[in-house]
């Protein structure tokens, strides 16, 4: 992937139009998690220190093309200027004269929050005379919200096409790690993609089956896997409609000479439930009111030494029910390990989905990690093999 770069680039007395999420958790009104804010900021730094004016665009909920106060972006404005250690200015439209003059209005190294674009029906749609409007405003665009760049909309593809387009710190930094996990990796490469459902990641599976080594699949889909190989899995959430499908990956990773680990072993209990007693139980040996809420001691174990011999991890989802205290061992061990191995320098490690971030922060090993996204969809849909409109607007 070829990209224009901020860095050398010349930005003094350039108006910079930055796509950022700031599409934050928010309680009475307030901003309850700041990590999204804190994301723009190398970027943000970056453009102030060499002299452009930072403009930022941003959308917040789903206000569906009109005007809802209580989804406006003006509430994270005291929280931004805290962390920028500057004031930011704030224009009530991202078009027109109320943008425009705000900006006029401003002096190189400043920094202004423009209103939520999906305020305006054009953003969803990627209406090219919107992207227009907006593309007035400024000399040059950078998208640094990897996390919507999976949308095509005006402000994270139109807007590229009209005005010179580079990633931001932010956004380059994602797309440096996906290109070091899928892209061109160090070989083997082995994946482990865990959760509930088979049925909301069969793209996934099908993709990485055909670009990985090694694919370790855990969680409640793993039942799915087994029941289709015929083993009982008692009363444990199981697709059983998708067992055909789930055949069909296990043929495709034959072909694709891509090794499936499933299950060795796996840990029951009749409840799933904090501090109820729980068992370890060979495939197939599970009673009709147990269930499969955690991957066993041979399962981990295996999974331990696979990651040991691989070159780059790429991980989706936990082996449990990592929320509940007895069935988040296995996923725990698996972390470990693999954060061992980068503090090592054995294995590169890239993590993404918001169960794979919590079950991360859970184990205190994302620090360790050499890249973990929190960009969700996005992350997927790149794992998944699909086209990302906000990421092929800025090739060049």
């Amino acid at each position: 992937m070829t990209f224009r770069t901020l860095q050398g680039a010349d930005l003094k007395g350039k108006t910079a139009l930055v796509r950022v999420d700031f599409n934050v958790p928010m309680e009475d009104g307030k901003v309850s998690d700041d990590t999204r804010l804190k994301a723009a900021l190398p970027t943000v730094g970056l453009l102030c220190e060499a002299g452009a004016k930072t403009v930022l665009l941003a959308h917040f909920d789903r206000p569906k093309g009109k005007r809802v106060p209580e989804m406006s972006l003006k509430p994270v404005l005291d929280d931004l200027a805290a962390l920028v250690s500057k004031p930011v200015a704030w224009a009530d439209d991202c078009i027109g004269e109320a943008a425009q003059s705000t900006i006029r209005a401003m002096k190189p190294g400043e920094v202004v929050l423009l209103e939520n674009v999906r305020f305006h029906a054009g953003e969803e749609k990627n209406d090219p005379a919107f992207a227009a409007e907006m593309a007035k405003l400024g000399d040059i665009y950078v998208n640094d919200a990897f996390s919507a760049a999976h949308r095509a909309h005006a402000s994270t593809e139109g807007l590229a096409r009209l005005l010179p387009a580079y990633p931001g710190v932010a956004m380059e930094r994602e797309l440096n790690a996906l290109e070091l996990a899928l892209g061109k990796p160090e070989r083997p490469v082995m994946g482990i993609v865990g959760g509930s459902k088979v049925s909301t990641k069969l793209d996934l599976l099908k993709n990485l089956v055909t670009r990985l080594d090694k694919l370790a699949i855990g969680g409640g889909m793993a039942n799915t896997f087994l029941y289709a190989q015929g083993h009982d899995v008692g009363a444990s959430y199981c697709e059983k409609d998708l067992a055909e499908t789930a055949r069909e990956i296990i043929r495709l990773a034959g072909h694709n000479n891509c090794k499936l680990f499933l299950p060795l072993d796996i840990v029951v209990a009749e409840q799933m439930a904090s501090g109820v007693p729980t068992r370890v139980r060979n495939l197939g040996n599970v009673d009709d009111h147990e269930r499969i809420l955690d991957a066993g001691p041979e399962t981990v174990a295996r999974l331990k030494r696979a990651m040991a011999n691989s070159k780059t991890l790429v991980w989706n989802g936990p082996l449990g029910v990592f929320e509940i205290p007895p069935f988040q061992r296995g996923t725990m061990e698996a972390a470990w390990h693999a954060a061992q191995l980068c503090r090592e320098s054995k294995l590169t490690a890239v993590a993404g989905g918001g169960d794979t971030v919590s079950a991360l922060n859970a184990a205190g090993v994302a620090i360790d990690f050499t890249f973990v996204s929190t960009a969700g969809g996005a992350f997927l849909e790149w794992m998944e093999g699909k086209v990302l409109p906000g990421v092929e607007a800025l090739k060049i």
